[in-house]
């Protein structure tokens, strides 16, 4: 039981840690690797202990199944200690290093892509048409376009080149902070709805829980009233234009033609548009359509630029851009799936689950306490964490539990509405707290975002736009799909 305690007191530091990084000045990515080790290893030196506790489901699978037979036929004279090590790194850590390394390749992959098309200011091709110096107006378009941005590309490179265009459309340093508090309201709504546009949809949508055509049908219109409700209240109350800064002519020196910021822009956005019919055609895991996008891109790369100086050759090759991809994020997600990827073995999350279910027995009402939470708590392992907490429900399955809560546990099967919720409330939900979402951060970071300035005009907006995009979901649910 000790060592079943220390493992989630571990965590709750490693997270303290990770949420801390700037005051304690250490990476959080550092802090994630440690805390994804250290709960393994807690985990296997007090292995007997924590399985004999019972919350393990699969250990009783492993127990009932062929897999101790298995390991007793190869090894009979093994004991209790021995079967709990050989389950945990045979079985355990395998099974959850595939899933881990599915979402890391997709994940280094489009952030590759993104990048490869922002070296080639491909981006430029969008935001050079913004004209406007009407508040109301040019706050409208920003949105519109990170919401679209966000869907095809991702919320967190979304709100970077948002944010960062920002800088040459508004030259007063609160109205560029309200800018893009609302610029991270409308990048997590559009993740949300995409099986692209966010870290926790993809991670439902690699894992089984949702397929691409369905997420989008039932969580775009959630979505957009979650960006909607809070742009309506603001255009009531903004007023007048926008100071555009005076921009420096000749600052960056020019690596590209116009053709190849049209090539590369068409062809990264085609890439990443092609992974969800790439994995429809094939059947294949995501990220190997996005892998193979990755590699024409790569070609491509390598053919216009072959006849370029080495220096200019290496910063618009995908070599060069490999060396700005941020590696350091990659390294985070690594660590913090694994970390709940442990607590998802030894039992933890379905302990979790099981308090859920016995004090609000509703899918509203366990989302909307997880999205909330998604603005303290990153929404990865949240996502990660419920995952775990739940199956996902077959009908032969939900046959097997009493007869007053089959109707219940089909809430959990592919495309069920919690899944859908889930996908919605961890997306948007982040929205709530600047620090909520990686979106969020990287805003903070950008623009030097006051944390309390953020909960005094922004927070209040980003909860009505959540709980208005749940309202649309079940008006949805009961007006829609009940009906026919």
């Amino acid at each position: 039981m000790i060592g079943f305690i220390l493992m989630l007191a571990v965590f709750v530091l490693g997270y303290t840690a990770i949420a801390l990084e700037h005051s304690i000045e250490v990476d959080k990515a550092a802090s994630a690797l440690l805390l994804g080790v250290l709960v393994w290893v807690i985990y296997i030196l007090d292995s007997t202990q924590i399985l004999s506790l019972g919350f393990s489901t699969a250990w009783k699978e492993f127990e009932e199944g062929t897999g101790l037979k298995d390991l007793l036929a190869m090894h009979p004279h093994a004991d209790m200690l021995e079967q709990a090590r050989h389950f945990i790194v045979h079985n355990q850590i395998i099974e959850h290093l595939g899933d881990i390394s599915e979402i890391l390749f997709f994940l280094l992959g489009a952030m590759t892509i993104v990048e490869t098309i922002d070296q080639h200011e491909g981006f430029k091709l969008i935001t050079d048409r913004i004209k406007t110096t009407n508040k109301v107006k040019l706050l409208w378009i920003l949105s519109v376009l990170t919401f679209f941005m966000s869907a095809i590309l991702d919320n967190l490179t979304t709100t970077i080149v948002i944010v960062t265009l920002l800088s040459k459309l508004v030259d007063d340093k609160k109205t560029r902070w309200f800018f893009a508090s609302m610029v991270v309201i409308a990048a997590n709504a559009g993740g949300a709805f995409s099986p692209i546009g966010d870290v926790t949809t993809i991670m439902l949508w690699i894992g089984g829980q949702v397929t691409a055509g369905n997420i989008i049908a039932m969580v775009f219109l959630p979505s957009v009233f979650n960006m909607l409700f809070p742009l309506v209240v603001v255009s009531f109350m903004m007023k007048g234009d926008v100071q555009r800064p005076v921009l420096e002519n000749g600052d960056a020196k020019e690596f590209t033609t116009e053709f190849e910021r049209k090539l590369m822009f068409f062809v990264g956005v085609g890439a990443l548009l092609f992974v969800p019919v790439f994995k429809t055609i094939t059947h294949l895991p995501p990220y190997m359509g996005m892998l193979f996008g990755l590699g024409v891109i790569w070609i491509v790369t390598e053919v216009i630029h072959k006849h370029k100086p080495d220096e200019d050759r290496r910063k618009l090759t995908v070599v060069g851009v490999l060396r700005r991809v941020d590696v350091p994020t990659i390294f985070f997600f690594l660590g913090i799936l694994s970390a709940v990827a442990a607590l998802q073995s030894a039992g933890h999350l379905a302990l979790a689950g099981n308090w859920l279910d016995i004090n609000f027995h509703h899918i509203y009402a366990i989302n909307a306490a997880i999205g909330v939470l998604s603005s303290i708590v990153d929404n990865v392992p949240l996502t990660a964490g419920a995952m775990g907490m739940y199956p996902i429900m077959t009908h032969s399955l939900a046959a097997t539990y009493p007869a007053g809560e089959v109707q219940y546990l089909m809430n959990f099967v592919q495309d069920g509405p919690f899944w859908e919720l889930l996908a919605y409330a961890a997306g948007t939900g982040g929205s709530i707290l600047i620090i909520g979402s990686a979106a969020g951060v990287a805003a903070m970071a950008l623009e030097k975002i006051d944390f309390i300035w953020y909960m005094k005009k922004i927070s209040w907006l980003a909860l009505i736009g959540y709980f208005g995009g749940m309202a649309i979901y079940w008006l949805q649910e009961v007006l829609i799909f009940h009906a026919s």
